[in-house]
């Protein structure tokens, strides 16, 4: 007879036949197994009908043994690990695993594992019992898949509502670009087919608010995302449209543009500020003939951001000619948009500040 044998036997003689605890041990349909903490490896010294019954090993297979040779290939170490630790540590613990029968066959096991101490507070033995949660695990793994295929079939109504948003998209993209194309040409025609040099002048100006917003919808609709507008990249087109339109040779465009995104539906008023100010920089300051540079610049700040036009021409109109059409479309412009209007005196020249919150 082997050690663990005889501690076995010397547990069972410690209760009684007709004890009623040792017999709800023996009877109960819950695998149960007791393994001496006093003998190296923990040998299982009891083992129950029911453990027997759900891992098809005999008892005599048991007796001896440590718990692990239920363990195989898809028995996760960081669990086995987790129960030898809190094993080591006198603890109770719960664990699931994955474990074998006599047959080969994987059963999950949520297993709980209690030291039991003696009247000295040394721990004697360790109680565990098994409860076969397989078919639970299995409804896990079905809900799961059925989860999969669901998020699946959704993905793929989600694709085709995008394609056909993209679709929508690119048929808007295409009618606003001939309708502004058709607004262009009219006024193109307009303009020469007009005497009056003061009128012609006014058209042009038009027709230069016409592609600032042009050259917004191009920018919208070439970028991945249309509810955010890049205002750098915007008036870097801009501003290389409109200094080809004033044909000013003599005069040089010196851009300090940091990133920086508006919501869409900002897009085309902050296109005709940056028009009207870029414009009358380049018409007013600096007499023809005169050399000069134009700075434009976009800096960020918390919450907002500022956008610069400044010269080093002749500076401010006086206070009888602020009033132009240009600096009332500023200026309604920029009530629409909750931003702030600076004209500052460079001494020389001017400087145009407009400050946008970026949270609006």
């Amino acid at each position: 007879m082997n050690e663990a044998q005889r501690a076995g036997d010397a547990l069972a003689a410690d209760r009684a036949t007709d004890d009623p605890f040792a017999a709800a041990i023996r009877g109960t349909r819950m695998p149960i197994v007791i393994t001496d903490a006093r003998q190296p490896d923990y040998p299982i010294i009891f083992a129950n009908d029911a453990f027997v019954a759900l891992t098809g090993y005999p008892r005599e297979d048991v007796i001896g043994r440590n718990c692990r040779f239920l363990q195989g290939p898809e028995t996760a170490p960081e669990a086995v690990a987790e129960l030898s630790a809190a094993i080591t540590a006198g603890r109770e613990v719960t664990v699931e695993l994955a474990n074998y029968t006599k047959a080969g066959r994987l059963f999950w096991n949520q297993l709980f594992v209690s030291p039991v101490r003696n009247d000295a507070g040394e721990i004697v033995y360790h109680f565990g019992s098994q409860f076969d949660v397989t078919e639970r695990r299995a409804a896990q793994d079905a809900e799961r898949e059925n989860l999969k295929s669901d998020i699946h079939v959704r993905a793929g109504e989600l694709e085709e509502a995008l394609a056909q948003k993209t679709s929508l998209l690119h048929e808007v993209d295409h009618r606003v670009k001939n309708n502004l194309q058709l607004i262009s040409s009219l006024l193109l025609l307009q303009t020469r087919r007009t005497p009056e040099e003061a009128t012609r002048k006014a058209l042009r100006s038009m027709l230069e608010r016409v592609g600032a917003i042009a050259t917004v919808h191009r920018r919208l609709f070439q970028g991945g995302d249309v509810q955010r507008f890049d205002v750098a990249d915007f008036l870097r087109d801009l501003a290389g449209d409109l200094a080809a339109s004033a044909r000013r040779d003599d005069l040089q465009l010196r851009l300090d543009l940091q990133p920086v995104a508006v919501p869409a539906s900002q897009a085309a008023p902050l296109a005709l500020v940056a028009n009207e100010l870029i414009s009358n920089a380049l018409r007013h300051a600096y007499p023809e003939g005169r050399p000069g540079a134009i700075e434009i610049a976009v800096h960020p700040r918390s919450g907002a951001f500022d956008l610069v036009v400044s010269d080093r021409g002749v500076g401010l109109p006086p206070p009888a000619e602020r009033n132009g059409f240009g600096l009332t479309i500023v200026q309604l412009l920029c009530q629409q948009l909750k931003a702030t209007l600076s004209l500052e005196d460079a001494q020389p020249g001017l400087r145009a500040v407009v400050t946008l919150p970026t949270a609006a």
